[in-house]
């Protein structure tokens, strides 16, 4: 495969141990990966392929850790009810399963790759995707099929809310999700997920679901503590989950836990911008030592945007984030977030996955919130084009997937609800 040289960085976000970044650098792409950055130009032999980006600064390709990208329909009388003042709760689920149960394969696979090459455009470069929006075992494993034809962090959440079919008996869908759901999804999925709140799932059901999962080889995730407070931080962190994500209601208690456990906050600040809930206590959870993400929650109800570049300069304006920590969260957090340690950073050896802005400093993400600000991106060592559909200017040596891991690598192990 031939490769690719990035010269004339400003400034470079790396994330190396030794130091975060670089000033007037260089990186070198080989066979998807990084084999070389350091001070000044490349070596003259480096790179079949020389892009001078004329002093703009780089860093790492956003890692996306919770989307539900896969449904159909849309949401926008719910949307526009909020905006006249009705309180979000957990009801509009419901719209989103009836239309994508009643949807073709086509449009879905359709809408689900033109979200992806969306976000791609906007500079992430791994993703994950969930599935939930069809609450029976034929629609779920569908939704998976579809999520793993654009990434391999696919995520089996049949437990996001019981349907109409079973309101009256949210034990026996329990037992569905639990047994023949999981027995289809799980060869689909990498994580099991569970939505633990009022009007959804109680603390029982999700922990049945959570270790069901578990005794699929699935790592586990947890929706928790977005409506209200409630026990899912501490289920989360009490399964090992890899992540508990929205976190919008917590008390000392629940930010301790997570700071003095391996469980990632995973905060989703366009939700509470759709939403007009609180802001998750972002600031508290990052000098309390906790591993925090940040992620788009990419979904037709709640956060209906990819754009990683809004949810860095929400996270500044509503956690107090600094944009170092908020640009932190949405590559390095979330690439902790799915127990991944060759992305989300620019080392020797990670994937060459990596955004040159049209900014000096990447705190200009933060700075000029809306603006076009991604110039280029590089996944897997290939330049995107514009349309985040396929490489620029050569094909890599397979077509690379949002989440896939380098070669060797494997998966880590309400009606009106979250989304």
């Amino acid at each position: 495969m031939s490769s690719l040289a990035i010269t004339g960085i400003g400034r470079l976000v790396t994330y190396e141990a030794e130091r975060a970044e670089r000033n007037d650098a260089s990186v070198v792409c080989e066979n998807g990966r990084v084999v070389w950055l350091g001070d000044g130009p490349a070596p003259e032999q480096a790179g079949d392929e020389r892009i001078d980006v004329g002093g703009r600064c780089v860093v790492p390709g956003f890692v996306d850790s919770h989307t539900h990208l896969v449904f159909a329909g849309d949401r926008l009388a719910e949307f526009t009810a909020r905006l006249a003042g009705r309180d979000y709760s957990a009801g509009g689920i419901a719209t989103t399963v009836g239309a994508t149960r009643a949807a073709g394969r086509s449009m879905l696979e359709a809408r689900a790759h033109h979200l992806a090459a969306e976000a791609l455009r906007g500079g992430t470069t791994t993703l994950e995707i969930k599935s939930g929006y069809g609450l029976s075992v034929d629609d779920e494993r569908r939704l998976l099929e579809i999520a793993g034809e654009i990434t391999t962090e696919t995520t089996f959440l049949g437990a996001h809310v019981v349907p109409h079919e079973f309101a009256a008996d949210p034990d026996g869908y329990v037992d569905l999700v639990c047994g023949p759901m999981l027995d289809a999804c799980a060869p689909l999925a990498a994580w099991c997920d569970v939505f633990c709140e009022d009007g959804a799932f109680d603390v029982d059901h999700s922990r049945a679901v959570l270790d069901a999962g578990a005794e699929h080889g699935l790592g586990l995730r947890v929706h928790a503590n977005q409506l209200a407070h409630g026990p899912g931080v501490r289920l989360g962190v009490d399964v090992s989950a890899a992540s508990v994500d929205h976190c919008t209601f917590l008390d000392d208690a629940d930010i301790d836990a997570l700071a003095s456990a391996g469980t990632v906050a995973t905060l989703l600040p366009t939700v509470e911008l759709s939403t007009g809930s609180p802001a998750a206590p972002g600031r508290a959870l990052l000098d309390a030592g906790a591993s925090v993400a940040l992620a788009s929650d990419c979904n037709p109800g709640t956060s209906y945007t990819s754009s990683m570049p809004l949810v860095i300069a929400l996270a500044c304006r509503h956690y107090r984030m600094t944009p170092d920590e908020a640009l932190r969260a949405a590559t390095l957090g979330g690439a902790r977030a799915l127990r991944r340690d060759d992305v989300g950073h620019l080392r020797v050896g990670a994937r060459a996955d990596l955004v040159v802005l049209d900014a000096p400093e990447p705190g200009y993400l933060a700075y000029r919130p809306g603006m076009p600000l991604v110039h280029l991106v590089v996944r897997g060592g290939a330049s995107v084009d514009r349309r985040g559909s396929g490489p620029l200017t050569r094909p890599p040596s397979k077509a690379l997937r949002h989440g896939d891991r380098p070669v060797g690598g494997k998966a880590s192990g309400a009606e009106e609800a979250s989304s």
